[in-house]
């Protein structure tokens, strides 16, 4: 099958919302995650397992991006210790949607969206402004969404309750163990 957009999953809980969203919309969605700022690897391993179960339930192609974190702690380095929600998270934001636009490239495809903008804990207008520099570096389009309106964030919750996903309590990285 040949996708219109390749969109990033941070988690399964997040992506309950957006990846039927945006089919629903008409579009052929495939998803990627690519979150090597999960820590510890048992944590990612989990988290990658869930997108592969709400995958399955779709019925929609998923990728599995390399773990790398030595790579994103490279990325991160000179806002490690920045408080949650600053230049550390906005480097971290690049670093995935970069790696999205990355994949979608290789695969041929042209659009690439995020979860990431379901959180009430994160900035959309920073997810927005990078992916959309990301996208015309790229010549990709940038289907950018604030997933958590009008209750998205609400539904999220529901949705991965109903079907038994795990739910972390953090964003991924060592650091916002730190900040929980």
């Amino acid at each position: 099958m040949t996708y219109d957009i390749l969109l990033h999953l941070c988690c399964a809980p997040d992506a309950t919302v957006p990846w039927p969203s945006l089919i629903d919309e008409g579009y052929r969605v495939a998803g990627y995650f690519y979150s090597s700022n999960i820590h510890p690897f048992q944590e990612f391993k989990r988290r990658a397992g869930d997108v592969k179960t709400l995958s399955r339930a779709l019925g929609r192609e998923c990728i599995i991006g390399n773990y790398e974190p030595l790579r994103w702690l490279e990325t991160v380095r000179e806002d490690l210790l920045s408080p949650e929600g600053g230049g550390r998270c906005e480097r971290c934001f690049r670093a995935q949607l970069e790696a999205t636009a990355r994949e979608a490239l290789s695969r041929g495809i042209r659009s690439i969206s995020t979860t990431l903008s379901i959180s009430p804990h994160k900035d959309v207008a920073v997810i927005e402004r990078i992916g959309g520099e990301i996208c015309r570096e790229g010549g990709l389009e940038w289907i950018f969404r604030v997933w958590r309106k009008q209750g998205g964030f609400r539904l999220s919750v529901e949705r991965s309750t109903k079907m038994g996903l795990y739910r972390q309590r953090y964003c991924g990285c060592i650091m916002s163990i730190r900040d929980e």
